[in-house]
């Protein structure tokens, strides 16, 4: 039994399929089929009842997952403290969607390390929904996400901050002089949205099925320079958070009414064990002034 067999055979427990715990894990299908298959060889098992479109754990795998998921978590947890007893620092690791970043980084990078100059962080750029599973897999230690998310509760959370979204175009477009505008008031216009791991995709998508609207949407981004180039050049508008628009001048920001408000934040694992440097950036965030970040 491998600890990599374990992990394989959860992942595909928890997502219910071994494509998703393929995609989850960046791994091909049949290294995880071939995981499984071991395993059952091994223990004189069948983890799983398997159908044409179908596959659940029997008895039997019901009871290997629980000990196995305990199994991993003493592992993780182990590994965690041998680490902080050997003093090794090990990086923190941190999601961050890439567009939140230009409203948190390097500002929150620079001002950490000034306070703690040896402990090293890595920052990985993905899109809030794909950062908060990583979390939760342990992929990642923490991650900086939209907070807007219906498995929110499964996660430790810590809000910095409740951002209105705005509708941005340039001082040229028709709609740059109205005080506010309505989803009704841009079912004709061309929008650019989030990549598809946005959670404020998901809230804006809502909205419109609500308001029986299709948006037409001409392209998805996740840079801000790019967005910024599309509408500069009239090619269309783009729903943003209003912290980004210091980072848009000569463009204008219309809020969106009725209001949409979305809560940005640091999330950690539950019931994981928590390092010594993990613990220092979440008391580090928890402390900063909340005022540096508040659109003004």
């Amino acid at each position: 039994m491998k600890i990599i067999q374990l992990e394989y055979f959860c992942a595909v427990c928890r997502y219910h399929s071994i494509t998703q715990a393929a995609q989850k894990l960046y791994v091909t299908q049949p290294a995880i089929s071939n995981a499984i298959k071991e395993l059952e060889k091994e223990f004189s098992i069948s983890l799983f009842a398997r159908t044409k479109n179908h596959m659940s754990l029997t008895k039997e795998g019901e009871i290997f997952y629980q000990k196995a998921s305990k199994l991993l978590d003493t592992i993780n947890q182990t590994s965690s403290e041998l680490y902080d007893l050997g003093r090794q620092v090990s990086p923190i690791r941190i999601g961050i969607p890439p567009l939140l970043s230009t409203v948190f980084y390097p500002d929150m990078l620079i001002s950490f390390q000034k306070e703690y100059p040896s402990i090293p962080v890595e920052l990985f750029e993905y899109g809030s929904i794909r950062a908060a599973n990583m979390v939760f897999d342990e992929t990642l230690d923490l991650a900086l996400v939209n907070m807007n998310f219906y498995e929110i509760d499964k996660l430790n959370s810590y809000q910095l901050l409740s951002d209105r979204i705005v509708f941005c175009v340039s001082p040229e477009h028709p709609l740059a002089k109205e005080k506010e505008v309505s989803l009704e008031m841009l079912k004709d216009e061309n929008l650019i949205l989030y990549n598809t791991d946005s959670v404020l995709n998901t809230t804006l998508y809502s909205r419109f099925e609500s308001s029986g609207i299709k948006p037409n949407v001409i392209m998805h981004a996740s840079q801000l320079f790019t967005i910024r180039n599309f509408i500069s050049n009239h090619l269309g508008g783009a729903f943003l958070y209003s912290s980004l628009m210091k980072n848009l001048p000569g463009l204008i920001g219309i809020p969106v009414a009725p209001a949409i408000r979305q809560e940005i934040g640091l999330v950690w694992k539950k019931g994981k064990y928590v390092n010594d440097s993990v613990e220092k950036y979440i008391a580090f965030v928890q402390e900063m002034n909340p005022e540096l970040f508040t659109p003004s």
